[in-house]
């Protein structure tokens, strides 16, 4: 069974950096897709970034490209969010999700529209960035 914690959330002023980190255990498969997506409070949830273990494939939200970068560290299986020049529009839960589908590891551009489908979820994790 395939488990994600999330940590590194906090509360940091507009123009700051945060890293998030999601480390994943019990995966069976070496071909996955993980990474996050997000909820501001009142907004629906929104895909942010994402990468395929098979092809190193990765995605971004509009609202992140050139400010964020998804990494993924094998050894320890554990996947980050480098999330530079933050804006309070970047305020939200993160949420680390994964899923063990080849389709999805091979289709990684539509993660967002994999939200539905997912198999996996953590528990999120709070970034707050406000002066």
């Amino acid at each position: 069974q395939v488990q994600l914690v999330e940590s590194g959330g906090g509360l940091v002023q507009p123009g700051g950096s945060l890293k998030l980190s999601c480390a994943a255990s019990g995966f069976t498969s070496d071909t996955y897709a993980i990474g996050w997506f997000r909820q501001a409070p009142g907004k629906e949830r929104q895909g942010v970034s994402a990468i395929s273990s098979s092809d190193g494939d990765t995605y971004y939200g509009d609202s992140v490209k050139g400010r964020f970068t998804i990494s993924k560290d094998n050894a320890e299986n554990t996947v980050y969010l480098q999330m530079n020049s933050l804006k309070p529009e970047d305020t939200a839960v993160y949420y680390c999700a994964a899923d063990e589908s080849a389709f999805v590891a091979g289709n990684i551009a539509q993660w967002s529209d994999f939200e539905k489908y997912l198999e996996v979820w953590g528990q999120g994790t709070l970034v707050t960035v406000s002066s």
